[in-house]
């Protein structure tokens, strides 16, 4: 259930991302920085982190909760851009390595997203996505995510 304690707190974030995913465009990829603070809910079966992109203008809402039930963890992301909950990635975690499967839209087609989470030790942590428009035969990595601390654990 405590699996993402790890990530409670603050964290620099160096961000790299494919600017036309599944071949919408040039595949060029840029880099920006950005900020996040983690908080725990419900006594470590969950979580929720804000994240601000200061170059771009934007900021993100990360909402994390571990079902009981089912003992998997769902992922629900929501951007300013939009306003809006994206459908949850839904997974868990084998020892240092977490992956969250689900299925979104992009450019109005269906597609498969794969969330991993890399436990690197106590100040640094990375998150990489990846979609796939075949069902999952082939997949292409475009965001990742280096989380290096930058304030307290349980900030």
């Amino acid at each position: 259930m405590n699996e993402f304690d790890f990530l409670h707190g603050s964290w620099g974030v160096a961000n790299r991302r494919l600017t036309a995913p599944l071949g919408s465009g040039p595949a060029t990829w840029t880099e920006f920085p950005g900020h996040a603070v983690v908080r725990p809910l419900f006594g470590g079966a969950g979580n929720i982190d804000e994240i601000t992109f200061p170059t771009l203008g934007r900021q993100g809402v990360t909402l994390r909760l571990f079902d009981r039930e089912t003992e998997c963890w769902s992922i629900h992301w929501s951007d300013s851009r939009t306003g809006r909950l994206d459908p949850p990635v839904v997974g868990g975690f084998t020892r240092d390595r977490g992956d969250f499967h689900g299925e979104d839209t992009y450019d109005g087609r269906p597609i498969g997203v794969h969330f991993t989470w890399h436990r690197l030790g106590p100040d640094t942590a990375r998150w990489e996505q990846e979609f796939s428009s075949d069902g999952g035969r082939t997949w292409e990595l475009n965001w990742t995510m280096d989380f290096t601390r930058s304030g307290c654990a349980g900030a």
